[in-house]
């Protein structure tokens, strides 16, 4: 990993990965760049490092299994941001070819297979950025941020700490622990109406792109 200051964004966006076995040889490098960054508090830190002593001690199958119950099969903790905005429309369409021309114009390439609005994508493109970019950007997203670590924390997932700590770098309130559970009817109904696979492949959300950010 590069020495920037801002590679705690990609360590983040890597923890939000699918737990393939190199996410696993690499989990003492993102232990390493937490634990170096200013931008984690101490206690955003430790709650970190319990999720990454869950994916170092769980069976891998196990993990992959955890991550798909979370992250594939709901709506509300969908990874992909446009999806919390725009759901399964055309408009959703607009906004990843306008995101994809963002990354583009600056410098940002994709592999075949990434979807612009995927929150492991966005944090890599914002790890390039300057600390103030990378926060406001994140501040556009808070809202987002916020909905996917409530819903994840009221499912008991350590994924949650992921949002805590990106929350606390955007300078916004972090996750409210009272208001979790009482998303839970709402989330669900969500998750019960979603048709897996929409037009544009996995799920997204975000703020729609602008000229110049995302």
């Amino acid at each position: 990993m590069s020495a920037s200051p801002m590679i705690v964004l990609r360590a983040l966006g890597a923890l939000l990965s699918y737990p393939h076995r190199e996410l696993l040889e690499a989990l003492p490098e993102i232990t390493e760049a937490l634990r170096a960054s200013l931008l984690i508090s101490p206690q955003d830190r430790g709650a970190l490092e319990g999720l990454i002593e869950f994916l170092a001690e769980t069976d891998l199958l196990a993990a992959e299994e955890h991550y798909v119950e979370m992250f594939d099969r709901r709506r509300a903790t969908s990874l992909h941001l446009f999806e919390h905005i725009h759901g399964d429309t055309r408009t959703r369409g607009d906004a990843m070819v306008a995101l994809k021309a963002h990354y583009e114009r600056a410098g940002f390439s994709l592999t075949a297979n990434e979807l612009p609005d995927y929150l492991p994508v966005v944090l890599e493109y914002l790890s390039c950025l300057d600390l103030a970019e990378s926060q406001t950007t994140l501040r556009d997203c808070a809202r987002i941020l916020r909905t996917i670590g409530e819903a994840l924390l009221q499912r008991g997932s350590t994924y949650s700490t992921v949002f805590e700590a990106l929350l606390a770098i955007a300078g916004e309130a972090g996750l409210d622990r009272a208001a979790a559970p009482c998303r839970a009817a709402e989330d669900e109904n969500l998750d019960g109406e979603w048709v897996e696979q929409p037009a544009f492949g996995p799920p997204a959300a975000a703020q729609a792109p602008q000229e110049g950010r995302l």
